[in-house]
């Protein structure tokens, strides 16, 4: 309950920033232009980021013929979570990870590399595959869809403001104001944004927990996922580190990165509170 307050209350902070920046733009209309703006972008990324994130992945479709190891359970983990059937990637990497995709649980997608098949026992496979689906359940993919389409259309206004100056309430060019926004806005944005995330990733470990019914396996996963893929570099993340934050694991966790500016929890924090579910 507390990470859906949080979520709820960062995702107004992050529309009231967008409104903020348009109006520092271009004073009332400057805010409805921008709104306007971000809820185009919203509902195209609603639509079609399932599309482009499996495409950026090359990641293949696979059935209960082509891989009746990994659909079947998914298939199983499903059921028990009372969603519908979504549909089965397998992604050829290394590195050991996974993800959910899709508008909404009728129109979802979940993703697995094929390193993270080799690595993981089956017990551990099905807590990560019950995390997906409770990213799934939880529209945890549209809420980042938003967040993240949001936080990059501040900084492309903030990127306007900078070359074409901002208005203060009365209308007047006021240069000092609009430098600060150029620069405060978008790390305001990617800060809200990352909170989002992480936030987002404690509730689908809860979820994914009780689907499972396994809150250690999951937690034996997160283990073995953090200790191996430090050391196993992900080419299609690499190329699009926008995507990090889908994955069951930061593909670019290992570069020291600070923690308000992390996608997911730390990992020992994570581990820590699954643990503690087992002891209810």
């Amino acid at each position: 309950m507390f990470n859906w307050l949080k979520t709820s209350i960062l995702m107004a902070g992050i529309v009231a920033l967008f409104g903020a920046v348009g109006g520092m733009i271009g004073g009332q209309q400057g805010m409805i232009l921008a709104l306007v703006f971000g809820g185009a972008m919203n509902v195209f990324s609603y639509w079609f980021s399932d599309k482009m994130v499996l495409r950026m992945y090359n990641a293949r479709e696979v059935d209960a013929a082509s891989s009746p190891y990994l659909y079947n359970m998914v298939r199983e983990l499903a059921a028990r979570a009372q969603m519908p059937m979504p549909r089965v990637y397998i992604i050829d990497e290394a590195q050991p990870n996974a993800f959910a995709t899709g508008r909404n649980p009728e129109n979802a997608a979940v993703a697995a590399t094929s390193g993270i098949l080799r690595m993981l026992s089956e017990r551990e496979l099905r807590g990560v595959m019950a995390h997906e689906l409770a990213h799934v359940k939880h529209r945890d993919i549209l809420i980042s869809t938003i967040s993240a389409t949001m936080a990059g259309a501040i900084s492309a206004l903030a990127n306007f403001a900078m070359f074409f100056g901002g208005r203060d309430s009365e209308g007047r060019s006021n240069p000092i104001a609009t430098i600060a926004v150029a620069i405060l806005a978008p790390l305001a944005a990617m800060l809200i944004q990352m909170a989002i995330s992480r936030a987002r990733e404690f509730e689908a470990d809860r979820g994914g927990a009780e689907i499972s019914g396994d809150p250690d396996a999951l937690a034996d996963a997160l283990q073995k996922i953090d200790h191996y893929a430090r050391g196993i570099p992900m080419a299609a993340a690499e190329a699009h580190p926008e995507t990090g934050q889908m994955m069951i694991m930061n593909p670019l966790s290992g570069r020291g990165v600070a923690g308000l500016f992390a996608t997911h929890p730390a990992t020992e924090e994570r581990i820590r509170r699954l643990r503690a579910m087992r002891r209810r």
